[in-house]
């Protein structure tokens, strides 16, 4: 795995605009660089199919899937003066939105700068600096001065994405990725990286990757994919929210930089646990870093994949993120590149033996 290239694809698939519904650059974004690894597909919802190229056909099937968009919001109401209100789409913390910069698409196609305002301190009473904050009390502020102007100079209209600014940076001295939509960029990136790395390698199997769209608001795009694929069994690639400075030290299951996590169990999905412990043999094996982590919330794809066909044993293989679903997320590209050799010692191995018995 060449490091600067892959870094570069981490990046630009992680700087393109995506929320849920409109993840159409992240798309055009994963097939430049997945360009040559197979065919594509595309559905209505933006879901994108990569065959690898080395399929045969007539084999046992395996999903590679993660999901293109990103958290983010939508306009609801140009108000009076100028700003606009919106709503999330995706979960967010209220507290974390504020005073930062967005990028608002406008009527013309075009991604257009915003801060993300509430009320000054100056102007709050007692009472409303004490109060939670509500999402409407948040709004994105273009400079517009009516809404008059904001429709007719800024061409808003209501209806249209808005999603996070913030560019991709890595620090090499420390190992680290600073951007945005890490959840789950960098599952579209370790699909792309695992289809390189297998290129030209005899399989056992026919591996086609699923990027699936809509996940933030309810996993709709895997509703599709895994009733395309129809896979045999599947590797979800996430993003998932470390935990490393969020609980005490020794309930630590997602920490940055001890390797990818595999979960147990989230609220929708209990792992299929054979083939569960057949991966976490693997990493033992090959003294590949692991966490293993069980939790009581969340869920990934793997909530419909696992359901589909006639059910397809699941894993999770996560990159820890810190902060996941703000603005910023902090991620190891050693536990990336981990997360991927992981799948790539698994897509080796299997066979139709191996799979029946999951």
């Amino acid at each position: 795995m060449d490091k600067n290239q892959t870094l570069q694809m981490i990046g630009a698939i992680s700087d393109a605009n995506g929320v849920s519904g409109f993840e159409d650059l992240v798309v055009e974004t994963v097939r430049k660089h997945a360009n040559g690894l197979g065919r594509f597909e595309e559905d209505s919802l933006r879901n994108l199919y990569i065959y690898r190229k080395e399929n045969k056909g007539g084999r046992l099937i395996v999903q590679l899937d993660a999901h293109s968009d990103e958290v983010g919001f939508m306009v609801q109401a140009i108000r009076p003066d100028g700003t606009l209100q919106m709503i999330p789409l995706g979960g967010w913390v209220n507290s974390n939105i504020p005073a930062h910069r967005v990028w608002v698409r406008n009527a013309d196609g075009e991604y257009i700068p915003g801060i993300t305002a509430s009320i000054p301190p100056h102007y709050l009473t007692e009472a409303q600096r004490n109060a939670p904050l509500d999402i409407r009390d948040i709004t994105v502020d273009i400079g517009a001065v009516s809404r008059e102007e904001a429709i007719e100079k800024f061409h808003i209209r209501i209806g249209e994405p808005i999603a996070p600014d913030v560019s991709f940076e890595y620090q090499e001295k420390h190992d680290l990725m600073f951007g945005k939509s890490f959840d789950c960029r960098l599952g579209c990136a370790s699909i792309i990286s695992t289809l390189q790395e297998l290129e030209g390698t005899e399989l056992d199997v026919d591996v086609i990757g699923g990027i699936a769209s809509q996940e933030e608001v309810g996993v709709r795009g895997a509703s599709l994919t895994c009733r395309q694929i129809k896979p045999d069994i599947a590797i979800v690639f996430e993003g998932c929210p470390a935990d490393d400075t969020s609980v005490a030290a020794y309930e630590v299951q997602t920490a940055i930089k001890r390797g990818p996590m595999l979960r147990h169990i989230d609220a929708r999905m209990i792992t299929n646990p054979r083939f569960q412990r057949y991966a976490l043999n693997l990493c033992k094996e090959l003294e590949i870093p692991v966490q293993e982590a069980v939790r009581r919330a969340g869920a990934t794809n793997g909530a419909a994949i696992h359901l589909s066909n006639h059910g397809v044993p699941t894993i999770v293989i996560g990159v820890p993120v810190r902060y996941a679903h703000t603005h910023y997320g902090i991620s190891s590209y050693d536990d990336y590149q981990n997360g991927v050799r992981l799948a790539c010692e698994i897509l080796k191995r299997l066979n139709e033996k191996v799979i029946r018995s999951f």
